[in-house]
């Protein structure tokens, strides 16, 4: 049987998270863009700035498709908001079913709810549908995801870097950052607020270099890096409880790494192949080829 895909998205969500991600946390409601989107070529400032942290839908659905034929497309919000109205056009072009949901009706999200209710109705209804894929970062979505992975579906995740809740995450089969989906262009670096940590040294270029080393070490243990090296650690530890050497296949590895973190990718790491990932930790995991296949054990 060929492989179907379903895509919900939660369109406010993703359009709210990519801006904040991009201008700062709590800049969509400060600037209040709703009834800004233009088309191209707007002086508008907001205008402009919708436009540098615009969503490739195109991605998200080009990246649903990579599981499957895409048999399902829908998204939820009120399309009589210009700045939903704005993707109109570009989202019919790919065929997705616009859901319109009207504020008025005063009901606290409203679009989890619809869209959870679609999603159960369509699974039931297309026992033919093997994959589900959220594009969402709220943790009421949690259910919905368990849900259809009871239902014998294989749940995909989208969210947004900081907007994702982490319980989502886990909740999926499988997770990816909207940053990292391919062809999605990171916006202008003009458009990126400056870090906290960069206005406190303008502010105070003599501050003292104790703070600025007590800084780094305190980031640095938070770097992505370094949360993938304790991940791939703690995956080899948990695959040698059910072996009898040493040596255990890295394929097994990485599916486990998987599956503790399914937001896991070893390119969005700057690694193209897990045995590139694995190689630079050699101080932590040896690693060699056994009949044609990768095999690590700790050392």
């Amino acid at each position: 049987m060929s492989e179907r895909v379903a895509v919900y998205i939660d369109f406010d969500n993703v359009v709210i998270s990519r801006y904040d991600d991009v201008y700062g946390k709590q800049a969509w409601r400060k600037d209040d863009p709703r009834q800004h989107g233009q088309p191209a070529g707007s002086k508008d400032a907001i205008d402009l700035k919708l436009a540098a942290a615009r969503v490739d839908f195109g991605a998200i659905i080009d990246f649903a498709a990579s599981f499957g034929s895409v048999s399902l497309s829908r998204a939820y919000a009120d399309w009589s908001v210009p700045a939903n109205a704005s993707y109109k056009t570009e989202l019919i072009q790919r065929s997705l079913h616009l859901v319109q949901l009207f504020t008025a009706s005063g009901v606290k999200n409203g679009a989890d709810i619809r869209l959870a209710v679609d999603a159960v109705e369509d699974l039931m209804r297309h026992p033919e549908i093997t994959h589900v894929v959220l594009v969402a970062g709220d943790s009421d979505f949690v259910p919905l995801a368990q849900s259809c992975k009871q239902l014998g579906r294989y749940v995909v995740g989208i969210g947004v870097t900081g907007s994702t809740s982490r319980a989502l995450v886990s909740a999926c089969n499988e997770f990816i950052d909207y940053a990292h989906l391919p062809g999605v262009t990171p916006p202008p670096s003009a458009a990126k607020k400056p870090s906290a940590a960069k206005k406190s040294v303008a502010k105070e270029p003599g501050a003292k270099k104790s703070a600025a080393k007590k800084s780094t070490k305190t980031s640095a243990k938070d770097t992505p890096d370094d949360a993938a090296t304790d991940l791939l650690v703690r995956a080899i530890r948990v695959v040698l409880q059910k072996s009898d050497g040493d040596w255990v296949y890295a394929a097994g590895v990485k599916s486990q790494m998987q599956r503790m973190d399914p937001a896991f990718k070893e390119k969005s790491l700057g690694f193209s192949s897990f045995r590139a990932f694995v190689d630079s930790r050699g101080d932590q995991v040896f690693s060699k080829v056994d009949n044609g296949q990768l095999t690590v054990r700790l050392p």
